[in-house]
């Protein structure tokens, strides 16, 4: 069995990731970029898939505790045996050069004999790579790659059969350094970092993040909450470009042994406005300015060819293939790397588009000479277009509808290109821009609304709830008090599940062309939250939002979903959507938070408490 979704913490060194669960074990590994091919991925199979495990030999099978330091993406783990305990530290060094994972086995108490198992398997967990060993370091290589394991003190080669295993013994006050650097094949001799002390690598590391986490600018009731979360995206984002990836996973499915598994490793435009807004009130401007960058690059040419999803690096092909060798997380096949929902038509992310550029223009983040020319193509795209079905916000592989959101975010796009206008002093279209907004308005208030059952609808035509009808009084469509939007609120509760909110009841002959069930989504039961505010149900607001910080991981990250059900994660972890809608909600419920609940959730009572005494377990 694959260990829960939610045990795993995530490491990251702003190009890539590692996942990391509390048996000690990485299981997700991909180099050198986060849509990399895997090199560690157990994750999605089984140990003959590829993993690295660091714990003491007569370890049981989990940790006695972990913890990210404060403010950091640095993890202590703490183990505890009969021999004495040990901490293990485990980080990814900022990228400056090579992709580097460092572990340090630290001796707490007594004499704990240590074991480091690294079974490397290249090409999404497949090839067997021709590995050279010496006592303190080894070499695994195959066709393009090569990774290096490296140590800083004295350890013994136990066994191969296929991985590099070491065992160490650390006395109390006595540390020992494990580094894993990727580089090319082709260079010769091992890279530099692998000789960099371990120490100068954490406190460097260390500093960063803290000096990061400092930027944030809320101080409201949530603030551990808020900055794991803002600690998370950062994690998740392409220094090179700006870009920042949906998940560092994929394939982590909506239900276990379902089909709803998806590659998250690239960048939605659909993330676009509220990733932003996420930034700039958090005090991020730099991290807003590359993500807007990266934006612009993105969708740059022909608006036909405007792409839902992008590569972080800003590349356009994205084939879905499937990977039968994987067993699948929990046997939930397939086992996709790619998406195909690059090709998808999605309308609104014409009005992400625009809604983020001018909220970039009222923060005077600096826009590209040719921004009007852009707006212009859009909108011209947009007046040809608006009336065609598309495969909405979710990205559905059944047939095209006239999803109301979709209509939603047209008139968001014309609405924002106005506003545009003035503020450039540039209105030579915008007559008939606001009379496509006009009409666009007219148009969903008519077939949008259900008069019977008194709410917006998924699609025309249909009866079925859509929870991205909550984002209507954020987009400014109507005033979160208009009576659609409180009666809207209301009948919100038939996607309740457990107190959190599916986005959508699915169903075997529903409007996503997939079989099964799924999770609650974690975004959407945040944007229930924020609704719930916007329209006077402050005290019910809190108590959803503090639902969802009640299920975030000991760590503090959240997934794409969670089953109430079950209770635990699913969906690809940790979710860029959630943690940027969890910081929404929580500025959105700062300024008065219920007395009776205030401070409540602030700390994730999984968090509390200190490391285990030697000998304990």
């Amino acid at each position: 069995m694959n260990a829960p979704i939610e045990d795993y913490a995530l490491l990251s060194d702003l190009e890539t990731a590692a996942m990391v669960g509390k048996n000690g074990s990485v299981d997700w590994l991909c180099l050198p970029r986060f849509d990399s091919e895997a090199c560690l991925a157990a994750l999605l199979g089984t140990q003959d898939n590829g993993f690295w495990r660091v714990a003491p030999v007569a370890a049981p099978g989990t940790c006695a505790h972990r913890a990210y330091r404060p403010d950091t993406l640095v993890l202590d783990t703490w183990w505890a045996t009969v021999e004495g305990a040990v901490r293990v530290t485990d980080f990814m060094a900022v990228r400056t050069r090579l992709p580097c994972v460092v572990r340090v086995v630290e001796g707490l108490s007594g004499a704990v004999p240590v074991r480091s198992e690294l079974r490397l398997r290249f090409h999404q967990g497949r090839v067997v790579p021709w590995v050279r060993a010496t006592d303190d370091r080894s070499v695994a290589v195959a066709g393009p790659d090569a990774v290096w394991l490296g140590s800083d003190g004295p350890v013994r080669t136990v066994g191969s059969g296929g991985s590099t295993v070491w065992e160490f013994t650390v006395l109390a006050g006595q540390r020992v350094a494990l580094t894993l650097v990727w580089a090319p094949s082709h260079r010769p001799g091992p890279p530099g970092l692998v000789d960099v002390p371990a120490e100068t690598m954490l406190k460097e590391t260390d500093g960063f993040w803290r000096r990061w986490a400092g930027q944030c600018r809320y101080q409201g009731p949530w603030r551990d909450a808020v900055v794991r979360s803002l600690i998370t995206l950062k994690a998740l984002t392409y220094a090179p470009t700006g870009g920042i990836v949906a998940a560092p996973t994929t394939s982590l499915p909506g239900s276990i042994g379902g089909e709803r598994n998806w590659d998250y490793r690239y960048c939605w435009l659909r993330d676009s406005t509220l990733t932003l807004s996420c930034l700039l009130r958090s005090g991020y401007r730099d991290e807003a300015a590359a993500w807007l960058d990266w934006l612009v690059r993105a969708i740059a040419g022909d608006p036909d060819d405007l792409q839902t999803v992008y590569g972080p690096g800003g590349q356009r092909l994205l084939p879905e293939t499937e990977a039968p060798w994987l067993a699948g997380y929990e046997r939930s096949q397939p086992v996709r790397f790619g998406n195909s929902a690059a090709g998808h038509f999605q309308l609104d992310v014409y009005g992400e588009v625009l809604d983020a550029l001018l909220l970039s223009l009222r923060a005077s983040i600096p826009l590209p000479a040719h921004v009007w020319d852009l707006v212009e193509a859009l909108m011209g795209f947009l007046q040809r277009h608006w009336r065609e079905p598309d495969q909405g916000l979710w990205q559905v592989r059944g047939p095209r509808r006239q999803f109301v959101h979709s209509k939603v975010m047209v008139w968001v796009a014309a609405d924002r290109a106005v506003r545009m206008g003035r503020l450039l002093g540039r209105n030579g279209s915008s007559a008939e821009w606001q009379a496509l907004r006009d009409e666009v308005r007219r148009q969903v208030l008519r077939q949008g609304w259900d008069t019977e059952q008194r709410s917006f609808v998924q699609s025309y035509g249909s009866s079925d709830l859509d929870a991205s009808a909550l984002l209507i009084p954020r987009l400014g469509f109507l005033p979160a008090r208009d009576p659609r939007v409180l009666c809207t609120v209301r009948e919100m509760r038939r996607l309740d599940h457990g107190g959190f909110i599916r986005r959508y009841a699915p169903r075997d002959d529903g409007v996503d062309g997939l079989r099964g069930p799924e999770g609650a989504f974690v975004a959407c039961s945040l944007w229930y939250a924020d609704a719930l505010a916007a329209t006077g149900r402050t005290e019910e607001a809190v108590e959803a939002f503090e639902r969802v910080l009640a299920v975030r991981s000991d760590v503090g990250l959240l997934s794409e979903q969670w089953d109430p059900d079950a209770g635990r994660h699913m969906g690809n972890t940790p979710q860029a959507f959630s943690h940027i809608a969890l910081v929404e909600t929580a500025f959105a419920l700062a300024p008065a938070p219920s007395p009776r609940l205030r401070g409540r959730g602030a700390r994730h009572p999984r968090r509390s408490g200190s490391p285990p005494a030697a000998g304990s377990g």
